[in-house]
């Protein structure tokens, strides 16, 4: 390839564009210090007990926050829980799931997805990508519908919805319910909705490194009185709290109650979300425009809409960009661009379905219909590609960026485009 040598990379002697680091994200700040410090001073750190009296449903703060949430999603229940890994455990389990069920959801998430399906001895099955969205596919979906498929679990990756009306259309009429995962979607209007409140059940995850957080912690919704019923129980210990004519297929609940600093830190950092999110909204778009003049690389910003920007996403064209993908983000990093990452996840290759699944003596006690339930390469194509070849994810969910920021991002990637001439 021919390359302008007046263009000299910081990776061979050049001047660097970034000579700084950038600055990281923290969402913390003094409401929260003094209304954890009013929390500590009072003395009560949970309001919970077991069972069934008045406190079975958490402090002051935890019943304030969730009254908070409910207005702010638009939803009958707002349930907080201590991860959403938790939520995930308990929004499946309140779907009255059973050994051997199916459910479908991507490879592209956070492994958390598949083991909560395995929490309850169900099956994972995994669902191809959408190559624009990086969301379930819903074609994909329908390939791998069964009799013992029971639900899907939609993943709102990167800042973003699944396509849930896509979703609903290759399940109608049949008895499959939807959870939207949408951690790192909390405030992206899908269809006039806030994302996770057009499925049976969804949640929000507050963990350290998301748009707001509360150190750890989970957040369910839902217009459901059933799987809400079912969910409280879950959270609280069920086998203390459950009554005669509770129809529920384990009744043994766990401790993922959130705390009272939590709650009293999550309900201030909500009132900062949209804030948050229009700010890093613009910042983005910004740079996805920009940067998507250049030829060989493809930024689905989808900028009518408020895209929350997790994770921005690039993909590239490896036929005009010719040098792998490696090459490419040593050249970026060299330049000050930190945050760049090869791929984001193919859960289905993980070690747990490959050996002690899919093949080991230990795995399923059942048969599996591998024309369904595969987790061989080449079972995900569009993911597989996209991780292994094309994909690069810049981490902004790590970083508190300024516009002076973007346009040095921007700049580094120009100057690799003119040095490597394309």
């Amino acid at each position: 390839m021919k390359q302008k040598s007046k263009i000299v990379p910081a990776l061979y002697g050049g001047k660097k564009i970034i000579n700084y680091k950038f600055k990281k994200y923290n969402s913390i700040g003094a409401e929260e210090k003094f209304v954890a410090s009013k929390v500590i001073e009072s003395g009560n750190l949970s309001g919970f007990t077991a069972g069934q009296d008045k406190d079975f449903y958490g402090g002051i703060y935890v019943k304030k926050f969730e009254q908070y949430l409910k207005k702010f999603y638009g939803v009958k229940y707002a349930i907080t829980l201590n991860s959403w890994t938790s939520g995930l455990i308990a929004s499946i389990g309140a779907l009255d799931i059973e050994p051997g069920d199916e459910i479908i959801t991507t490879p592209w998430t956070m492994c958390a997805c598949a083991t909560a399906i395995l929490h309850w001895n169900a099956i994972p099955v995994f669902a191809d990508i959408d190559h624009k969205t990086f969301c379930i596919s819903p074609e994909s979906i329908k390939k791998k519908i069964t009799k013992k498929t029971k639900a899907i679990l939609a993943v709102d990756i990167f800042g973003i919805s699944s396509d849930i009306k896509g979703i609903k259309e290759v399940i109608k009429n049949r008895n499959i319910s939807i959870i939207s995962d949408s951690a790192q979607t909390p405030y992206f209007f899908y269809r006039k909705n806030l994302a996770g409140t057009l499925s049976d059940i969804g949640g929000f995850s507050l963990n350290c490194h998301k748009h707001i957080n509360t150190g750890e912690g989970g957040i369910v919704v839902t217009n459901n009185t059933k799987l809400a019923s079912r969910v409280f129980k879950l959270r609280n210990h069920a086998e203390a709290s459950i009554k005669k004519n509770d129809k529920l297929n384990n009744m043994i609940g766990y401790n993922f109650r959130m705390g009272e600093i939590e709650a009293a830190i999550g309900l201030s950092q909500y009132k900062k979300l949209k804030k948050i999110i229009t700010s890093r909204n613009k910042l983005l778009n910004y740079l996805a425009k920009d940067i998507s003049k250049l030829d060989g690389i493809n930024v689905n910003n989808f900028e009518k809409k408020l895209n929350n920007y997790y994770v921005f996403p690039i993909v590239l064209d490896l036929k005009k960009i010719k040098i792998s993908r490696k090459r490419l983000i040593k050249l970026l990093n060299a330049e000050g661009v930190t945050g760049l990452v090869e791929g984001y996840a193919n859960i289905h290759q993980l070690p747990l379905f490959q050996k002690k699944i899919a093949y080991g003596k230990n795995g399923f006690p059942w048969t599996l219909n591998k024309n369904i339930v595969n987790y061989n390469k080449g079972s995900c194509p569009v993911a597989e590609y996209l991780h292994e070849k094309s994909f690069i994810g810049f981490e902004v969910c790590l970083y508190s960026l300024t516009m002076k920021d973007i346009i040095n991002i921007s700049s580094s990637f120009k100057k690799i485009w003119k040095y490597l001439n394309i």
